[in-house]
């Protein structure tokens, strides 16, 4: 069985930055262990696995130990090699996913995702999660992952998580963010619990950066940075119970994942 395989560099325009996604089309779906498989052998943040169907795409993600509900990066990647390699003529791709529907439209050299909406809320900081940390947060809440609030960009870079300890919470990661210094706000993803120590670039974090900094500086279109070690930058739009979540997307590889059966 071969299966094509295509690896893109999503947010950013330029091949050794921003997050790389390994995106698998596939003409049905195969057994949950052997995508399972597969994203383990690619060793990424993510793979995207998709089948066509009637009114688009449906999608699935899986980290090196586990598929997730959602993925912003895999998705960007997912879209570019629609539009690039698979159906050039389209404008817009839908997905079918574990969060619902989602929608990917091509805006000149960048493509705009749909997202839902996901505002934190505060919460008590585990100790687990400020031990690991390293650093006192201004603010802590809480979405799909803890969300810690730092006074400055310098810090943000500047952390060095335990990752160890980290692991031992209930949520799926952490997202920390500052003001930026030349950007609206900038992040960082630690997500040890899945498999990935620190992800490059989050699309899905900024389902809840994007409207807590919208309401932090009063704008609705933000200019985001990722400051991981390979960085990535955003572009994001509060759309109240949805966010526009844009970025570019360059391809790395491509090729043919052989499977003996």
């Amino acid at each position: 069985m071969n299966i094509p395989i295509y690896q893109i560099d999503a947010f950013s325009n330029r091949v050794f930055a921003g997050n790389p996604a390994a995106v698998c089309p596939l003409e049905e779906w195969l057994e949950d262990s052997v995508l399972q498989a597969i994203a383990q052998e690619n060793n990424l943040s993510e793979t995207a696995f998709f089948v066509t169907e009637e009114n688009g795409y449906h999608i699935r993600w899986f980290t090196p130990v586990a598929e997730v509900d959602l993925c912003g990066h895999a998705t960007l990647a997912t879209a570019f090699v629609i539009f690039n390699y698979l159906e050039p003529s389209l404008s817009e791709v839908n997905f079918t996913s574990r969060s619902g529907r989602l929608t990917v439209v091509r805006e000149n050299e960048l493509l705009s995702m749909d997202f839902p909406s996901q505002p934190p809320l505060p919460c008590e900081a585990p100790k687990e999660l400020v031990n690991g940390l390293r650093k006192e947060p201004l603010e802590v809440l809480y979405s799909e992952d803890y969300f810690v609030l730092f006074s400055s960009e310098k810090q943000i870079r500047e952390l060095n998580p335990d990752m160890g300890m980290l692991k031992k919470l209930d949520l799926r990661g952490v997202i920390v963010t500052a003001k930026g210094n030349k950007v609206d706000f900038v992040s960082r993803f630690f997500a040890p619990k899945f498999g990935i120590d620190e992800d490059p670039v989050t699309g899905s974090a900024h389902c809840a950066l994007t409207p807590y900094w919208a309401n932090k500086l009063k704008k609705k279109n933000l200019h985001a940075h990722q400051v991981s070690q390979r960085g990535g930058e955003l572009f994001c739009k509060d759309c109240g119970d949805r966010v526009k979540i844009s970025g570019r997307a360059v391809k790395f590889m491509e090729g043919i994942i052989a499977i003996n059966s």
